[in-house]
């Protein structure tokens, strides 16, 4: 059985992403540092899949403690989720986003380097395309000029990667570009648990269906869109862990760097998901427009020919399911994951 390194691996994603692993015969080993994420995931993935991996509560910027995790398991693998998230905070903590997300990146890579292990999985974003020319981006497509400094730090790992790659062309390195992961497990005992206010739509829905919120704020209803408000491609959690999956399996083939968009490449406005929210769980969600933001896009969805064609991996779960699935999470864990 394989040995999968997942850092971040208690987080949102991270956490599907190891179910998933399971699901198909790997075996991973977590890193988390729970800066962003709760040890009680930890139960909730043994609950689901009947096993518990093993867990080891480490930061991976710092190289010791990283190091030793590498020295007790023969690892074949890292899926690198690890990292600060939250756009806003990057431009008021510049510092800390670079640092952190840089420096633990570095950290791991540097060791995989000494310990010989080939197989990386980046977790990347569609922030790396900056402003769109056009729509649906291509893997093809500019990347660079991120509206943000958790963007850029994107970018750069990309472009770190990308030297790796050439330096090292032994080492088979996937960079997966995610566009807006939402929804949760269905058994909803895991899901998006943000810390405070929800910087993203669809725990902020969530929390306006149990009462919790008064309203949602839409942030501006003047884009060049079918309503006036934003349109972004959102895929569910589940799909997305299981492109990693699928990412894994292709790495096995030795194909050296190669880049996917991970998306449904279909544009959902703010509005749209709010009214499928709805629909899918019979309740009303009472909303407020307000100003927009700056730095928000018209419109931003992906082209995923190449994952579906290189991968055989393309998203099954619709915006319904994710409605309900993260109406579920949220009615059974109001005040989130304790």
């Amino acid at each position: 059985m394989k040995k999968v390194l997942v850092t971040g691996g208690l987080g949102f994603i991270g956490s599907e992403a190891v179910i998933c692993l399971i699901e198909n015969g790997y075996e991973p080993i977590i890193i988390d540092n729970l800066y962003n994420a709760k040890l009680a995931v930890l139960d909730r993935i043994e609950e689901i899949t009947h096993v518990r991996p093993k867990f080891y509560q480490v930061d991976c910027t710092k190289y010791e403690e990283t190091k030793a995790v590498f020295e007790e398991n023969d690892i074949d693998s890292v899926i690198h989720f690890a990292g600060y998230k939250a756009v806003g905070e990057s431009t008021q903590k510049p510092i800390e986003y670079y640092e952190n997300n840089l420096g633990s990146a570095l950290t791991v890579l540097k060791i995989m380097k000494e310990k010989d292990v080939k197989n990386f999985i980046f977790s990347s974003s569609a922030t790396v395309y900056g402003v769109p020319e056009r729509v649906p981006l291509y893997e093809t497509d500019p990347v660079g000029n991120a509206t943000n400094p958790y963007g850029e730090t994107k970018v750069m790992i990309e472009r770190i990667l990308e030297d790796v790659s050439k330096a090292n062309p032994s080492m088979n390195i996937c960079l997966l570009r995610y566009f807006n992961p939402i929804g949760a497990h269905a058994s909803g005992l895991l899901g998006e648990d943000p810390n405070g206010l929800p910087n993203n739509l669809m725990p902020y829905v969530s929390q306006v269906a149990i009462g919790k919120l008064p309203f949602l704020r839409v942030f501006g209803d003047d884009y060049k869109t079918v309503d006036g408000t934003g349109v972004r491609d959102y895929i569910h959690v589940v799909d997305l862990a299981e492109g990693h999956v699928a990412a894994l399996n292709h790495l096995a083939t030795n194909p050296g760097l190669v880049v996917y968009n991970l998306g449904t490449g279909k544009g959902t406005s703010v509005l749209e998901l709010v009214h499928a929210f709805e629909e899918a769980n019979g309740i009303k969600i009472h909303y407020q427009i307000m100003p927009r933001r700056p730095g928000d896009i018209d419109e931003n969805f992906a082209n995923v020919d190449k994952a579906f064609n290189e991968l055989g991996w393309k998203a099954k779960l619709t915006i319904t399911d994710a409605c309900r699935d993260s109406y579920n999470f949220q009615k059974k864990n109001p005040n989130g994951i304790e």
